[in-house]
């Protein structure tokens, strides 16, 4: 049924606009099946996650060489991997998902490494598009930009990748996270999972703590990077995934 459903959706996409009002009726299904798809591959990636974070158990996990899954960027990378063969973009079904690298640095200025990706376009199976973006103006004052940043992340929802380069208690450079539930408006939190936030070194070798439902106030996180130089960016999936190799 969802590989009907997939295909249905690629041949509406493709025969709606001469179609008209006839295709009310099969863009509702399409329309149905491509949130339950979305929601679903959102629920498989923070349950991935959930479940790396389970079997650490509290104890440090290495994160010290380009392989190891527990540095940043690599934990979002691993999570997403792990689940996205059994998922499309309707408007390209036959390309498998990909998730893009972080920019090299070098075209990252004048701002440090580690606030965005790579533009990697949908077509070569980039399933993300940018949902926010800060990036700390220097022409505007620090209680502006500061303002930015928590409006930046009052646009957080569940299932958002985030990435961003900061300046704070952790260190300084690039992490990477993703929020598992949409900003909380009583609260004026957000909530998260990542992994090498913090961590040690043992014998020059770095080793990693795995973070599942961290809890902070979104001027927490806006502190981090509204520095000069710094900013960060909410990457979120876009709306047509469909399911892949289900039955």
């Amino acid at each position: 049924m969802k590989k009907l459903l997939a295909l249905l959706a690629a041949l509406w996409l493709c025969c709606a606009p001469c179609l008209g009002e006839e295709t009310d009726g099969i863009g509702d299904i399409i329309e149905e099946n491509a949130v339950s798809a979305r929601e679903e591959f959102i629920h498989r990636i923070i349950e991935t996650g959930h479940s790396l974070f389970t079997a650490a158990k509290g104890r440090l996990q290495r994160a010290h060489y380009a392989g190891d899954i527990y540095i940043c960027k690599n934990f979002t990378v691993h999570v997403f991997r792990e689940n996205c063969g059994h998922f499309r973009m309707a408007e390209f079904p036959t390309v498998p998902l990909c998730i893009p690298s972080n920019l090299p640095a070098a075209d990252c200025k004048p701002y440090y490494y580690g606030y965005c990706w790579m533009d990697v376009p949908p077509e070569e199976g980039n399933p993300f598009y940018i949902a926010a973006q800060f990036l700390y103006d220097p022409e505007l004052s620090h209680e502006k930009n500061l303002s930015l940043a928590k409006e930046f992340m009052k646009q957080v929802r569940r299932g958002d990748f985030f990435q961003m380069t900061a300046d704070y208690y952790y260190g300084i450079g690039a992490h990477s996270a993703i929020m598992i539930a949409d900003y909380d408006e009583e609260t004026d939190t957000v909530h998260w999972m990542d992994s090498n936030m913090a961590g040690e070194k043992r014998s020059g070798i770095r080793y990693a703590k795995v973070q599942y439902d961290v809890e902070r106030s979104i001027s927490w996180w806006a502190d981090a990077f509204c520095k000069w130089g710094r900013g960060a960016t909410l990457y979120r999936l876009r709306d047509d995934i469909v399911f892949f190799g289900e039955e």
